[in-house]
């Protein structure tokens, strides 16, 4: 094979793997917003409304995400991510941010999605390792906290982490 062809063919598998690697980079987190420093809470926002807009059919992209199988596997997804900025926008608005609330769609009905603990202390695991990077004050500040708040939308139950949660082995390192 000439250089060329091997080069492309590398170069295609870089840009497969960026893009495997961007898709998974969402995170609706399961944890209540208010643990989220400015730039997580913002960055849930715009997250959030992709994912709606991946539950509306209107992406090419993401579609396939691993985390929007809880609100696939509910009676009315979209209701349930519209539920899930609700709250986003809520705590968004108590922090004087000025998110759109023109985004803001109907909620059909009240429902809850199940988390179980060791999903909930994963993703505060996880929050941790990424403040400590990011947010040192907020890092110190949450660290004593022992039993984190689920999201509004979750009802938490005891159990393992999630199967469709792609655990990031970088946090123990």
């Amino acid at each position: 094979m000439d250089t060329f062809g091997s080069s492309f063919t590398w170069s295609r598998a870089l840009r497969r793997k960026a893009k495997r690697r961007r898709q998974l980079a969402m995170r609706l987190w399961t944890l209540h917003p208010k643990y989220l420093d400015g730039s997580g809470l913002v960055s849930l926002w715009r997250e959030a409304l992709l994912a709606r807009e991946v539950l509306r059919g209107r992406t090419r992209g993401y579609r396939y995400h691993p985390q929007l199988q809880r609100f696939r596997a509910c009676k009315f997804p979209r209701s349930a991510i519209n539920a899930y900025l609700v709250a986003v926008y809520a705590e968004a608005l108590s922090r004087g941010y000025k998110f759109d609330r023109s985004k803001m769609a109907r909620v059909r009905t009240a429902q809850r999605l199940v988390v179980t603990n060791e999903q909930l202390s994963y993703e505060w695991s996880w929050l941790l390792y990424k403040l400590q990077r990011r947010n040192l004050t907020l890092y110190r500040r949450h660290r004593a906290v022992a039993l984190p708040d689920a999201h509004p939308l979750f009802s938490v139950v005891r159990g393992p982490i999630s199967d469709w949660e792609h655990v990031n082995h970088e946090m123990s390192a």
